[in-house]
């Protein structure tokens, strides 16, 4: 698998940010959600599921740091995928240090924690949860390459989300990929795979030049290495397996959450903030999740739980 330097990541995710409003309105709608939950909470702890370059994070930093009052002590838990080699938890360690001297910058008390390990093998103890604290756990679109039952007969998908439960978060905030191509048959994968891909690329045919370098890299690293993998891997081999936020919706109760109240708010800012981008992006709600997209397609979903004590055994 290749591997791209981290400078030409950023300048393609800077150019993916100016022309696409799905990263900023996501990002909006996770950390307002926190704003609001966190208006009077001393000490604060995030577990982010799938932390990368910790994009997310600056924003909120700083919008923390000019609250009435000052800013809450910050303690982010960053998981993500090990990487081979010596270092397995080396970039998450990285993007640990760089959002220390953020917070610092902004005089925001910050902790961080760094682990490297597929979702489900974390335990509620390698979290070191503290009684004072308000927990939000946080998924962006992570939760689309975790095993399902059609694969193991333990999914993974229900082990995280029972381990979330149990770590009982003031609210959990979910985003996934809204899509279909999860199917065990060639064929209809391949014809949902069609459908989803087709609305990117030409969202990314229509807003950013044909020869610009970090859209290429955008199509190459990105969105063409998954559907690759969509298209031409089987088993365990294939590791982007999204469902529909309908079908997340049911995994989610089942798993003991019950779903929260859309912000409207949150939703009418969302809509403002669409309009500075091209006219075919679309937002829109159903059954409390936010849904965005193109040209009529819906390509990404989010939402808010909260574990439901009543279904707890």
């Amino acid at each position: 698998m290749t591997r791209f330097p981290c400078t030409d990541v950023l300048k393609a995710y800077q150019l993916y940010l100016a022309a696409c409003p799905f990263k900023k309105i996501s990002h909006f709608f996770a950390n307002q959600t926190i704003m609001n939950a966190v208006e009077k909470a001393k000490k604060v702890h995030i577990v982010d599921y799938g932390i990368y370059y910790g994009f997310q994070w600056p924003c909120l930093i700083q919008r923390l740091s000019t609250r009435p009052g000052g800013p809450p002590r910050l303690r982010i838990t960053g998981i993500d995928m090990p990487h081979p080699g010596f270092r397995p938890a080396g970039r998450i360690e990285e993007t640990g240090m760089y959002l220390k001297d953020y917070a610092q910058t902004f005089n925001v008390p910050f902790e961080f924690q760094a682990i490297a390990s597929r979702f489900e093998a974390v335990q509620i103890e390698d979290l070191h949860i503290e009684k004072d604290e308000l927990l939000i756990v946080n998924c962006m679109f992570k939760f689309k390459t975790l095993m399902d039952e059609s694969v193991v007969a333990e999914s993974p998908r229900n082990m995280v989300l029972n381990t979330i439960r149990k770590m009982n978060p003031h609210v959990f905030i979910h985003g996934i990929i809204n899509g279909s191509y999860n199917a065990p048959f060639f064929v209809s994968r391949f014809r949902e795979a069609l459908f989803h891909y087709s609305a990117i690329f030409d969202m990314l045919e229509t807003n950013i030049p044909r020869d610009n370098e970090q859209r290429l890299l955008i199509e190459s690293a990105l969105f063409g290495r998954e559907a690759i993998n969509v298209i031409s891997c089987e088993g365990l081999e294939r590791m982007e397996r999204p469902e529909t936020y309908k079908q997340w919706q049911v995994r989610n109760q089942r798993a003991g959450f019950k779903q929260l109240p859309m912000n409207q708010d949150i939703m009418k800012r969302a809509r403002q903030k669409v309009k500075c981008y091209h006219k075919d992006f679309i937002i829109d709600e159903d059954n409390r999740w936010l849904l965005q997209g193109w040209k009529g397609r819906i390509l990404l979903a989010l939402s808010t739980w909260k574990p439901d004590h009543r279904s707890s055994s």
